[in-house]
């Protein structure tokens, strides 16, 4: 699209706002002691809830995709119309404002990362079934990458995928830390298809449908009691070589393609509760000591850094260029963040953290505290995004590998 065609930005938000309050109340201004005091990480939803929110959600993404805002930088072909990402930008700030359902990780996941890696790496007949049915959530999708002893070491997996007679592949292994493996459609699913090849040139990407036969999901209990995450075992799945996504033996290529998208992805993570740590220090009800006083504001200037170096993310992408190691930079900003908020609600709350005091916004935060370290291991662990900054950026020498 030239630029001469694109709609002015103004008009644009405006019609933007004007068809979000058609289909949402505004957002109410928060109060502090009403609503949900929730500042969990992870949803502790039993299976139902969670197909419940899916749905809700979905049903929001339908509509505004069938308006035209729900894959505004996409090309046409997929049901977009082809905008640079500062219309995207304009449009989330303006639904901040309504009371729209809240996006589970699943949806980033099937229409920011599945979608275009698809997109990029499926034949034409995987793009016409997928890549729009992703962006309009009629189909979702889950991450099949992580295993017992490969999370960190992506080309380390050993699920095997063998080929059989009349194009077929056999799928047997098991993967770990799946959300949302429920209410997919199917997995994007790394195999190991060639084990006499160095491990980054012996990998295939498989989407697996996750009703297939031998696919069996069962839950990971955590610490705060939810099972937002799940083991997938893969007994004996057979599938045809339409489900193969990228050539074979391309699969750590094709992988990239989505941790790419995944980091870019992280950098917002943890402020809506750092920002709910702070109005917890101003309705205290008692002064804040030094130390307090210290760690809160301590917390505020790192969420602003967070905030400004996810500005400069954006901007690297609404210039059209990759942001790369940066957003390894706004992954571990946010997991600091989230420790830190940790930190300064332990700091106020004391003993209420542990024993329900029956008094809005304490005890919750104990879902926070148990749940967010599960982020230094998420989305590529605090030590890979280490290793991405010294190597890119820094220049240092790599890793010695055995």
């Amino acid at each position: 699209m030239t630029a001469h065609t694109l709609p002015d930005l103004a008009t644009f938000t405006d019609e933007a706002v004007a068809w979000l309050q058609s289909v949402a109340p505004p957002r109410t201004e928060s109060v502090w002691g009403s609503g949900s005091d929730s500042v969990a990480v992870f949803e502790n939803w039993t299976a139902e809830q969670e197909r419940e929110h899916t749905d809700e959600i979905s049903r929001y993404e339908k509509l505004k995709f069938d308006s035209g805002l729900g894959a505004l930088n996409w090309p046409t072909e997929y049901g977009g119309r082809d905008l640079p990402l500062s219309y995207v930008l304009a449009f989330r700030r303006a639904e901040e404002a309504f009371d729209i359902p809240r996006r589970t990780e699943m949806f980033s996941v099937t229409q920011q990362l599945v979608a275009p890696t698809i997109a990029q790496w499926g034949t034409e007949d995987q793009k016409a079934r997928y890549v729009r049915a992703l962006l309009r959530t009629d189909l979702i999708a889950c991450q099949l990458f992580s295993e017992t002893e490969a999370g960190s070491d992506l080309a380390a997996v050993r699920t095997k995928a063998v080929q059989k007679p009349n194009d077929r592949w056999q799928i047997d292994g098991h993967k770990v830390w799946t959300s949302g493996a429920s209410v997919s459609d199917f997995g994007v699913a790394v195999c190991r298809t060639d084990p006499a090849a160095a491990k980054h040139a012996g990998l295939t990407v498989f989407l697996v449908p996750m009703d297939a036969s031998g696919v069996a999901i069962r839950p990971i209990r955590q610490m705060t009691g939810g099972s937002s995450f799940n083991e997938v075992y893969l007994d004996t799945v057979t599938l045809d070589d339409t489900y193969r996504l990228g050539p074979v033996g391309k699969g750590w290529q094709v992988a990239l393609t989505v941790l790419a998208a995944e980091r870019l992805d992280g950098g917002n993570l943890g402020l809506a509760n750092a920002d709910q740590a702070v109005a917890l220090a101003q309705n205290l009800g008692r002064e804040l000591s030094e130390i307090e006083r210290d760690k809160v504001a301590d917390l505020v200037t790192r969420s602003y850094l967070q905030r400004v170096s996810n500005m400069r993310v954006a901007g690297a992408v609404v210039a059209g260029n990759n942001p790369g190691p940066e957003a390894s930079l706004g992954k571990l900003l946010a997991t600091d963040t989230m420790a830190r908020t940790s930190e300064v609600a332990r700091l106020l709350l004391g003993r209420d953290l542990t024993a329900d005091p029956g008094r809005w916004g304490s005890f919750a935060w104990s879902e926070h505290v148990l749940g967010a370290p599960g982020y230094k291991i998420a989305g590529g662990t605090d030590e890979i995004q280490h290793n991405i900054i010294a190597e890119r950026v820094l220049g240092l020498p790599r890793e010695p590998r055995p």
